[in-house]
């Protein structure tokens, strides 16, 4: 888990530490985290926003991308597009190649069925 240092108002320092008292959270860290979380469930364009600068950074991949962003692969390949991102073609390393495998395995092939060539059902 990552690591951040900031600074904030001390009223809402006071706060955050009486919401802790209080049993609203477990620390000041859940706390942090769950203000986090919700802004970026409220905002999913900054989400996604963040997703595109990461991966014009190269600090990510398109699987991450588009998993921080809340969208599918090709969802943010068109949305990297419309930002006038180069896409990065191939497996930036062993945890990609591993990541895309994973990925591969969790495909829902809905419209594939179990009949056979002839119609009948394949056992």
């Amino acid at each position: 888990m990552a690591r951040i240092t900031g600074s904030y108002p001390n009223d809402l320092d006071l706060l955050i530490e009486g919401a802790v008292e209080a049993g609203v959270f477990s620390g000041k860290s859940d706390a942090l985290r769950e203000f986090a979380r919700d802004y970026f469930d409220d905002h999913d364009e900054e989400r996604v926003t963040a997703a595109v600068a990461l991966y014009q950074r190269e600090t990510i991949t398109l699987g991450d991308a588009a998993r921080l962003a809340g969208v599918n692969r090709f969802e943010m390949r068109d949305i990297l597009r419309d930002h006038g991102v180069e896409l990065r073609l191939g497996l930036a390393d062993e945890a990609d190649a591993e990541y895309e495998v994973e990925a591969a395995q969790e495909l829902d092939y809905a419209d594939t069925d179990d009949a056979g060539e002839d119609g009948s059902e394949s056992e």
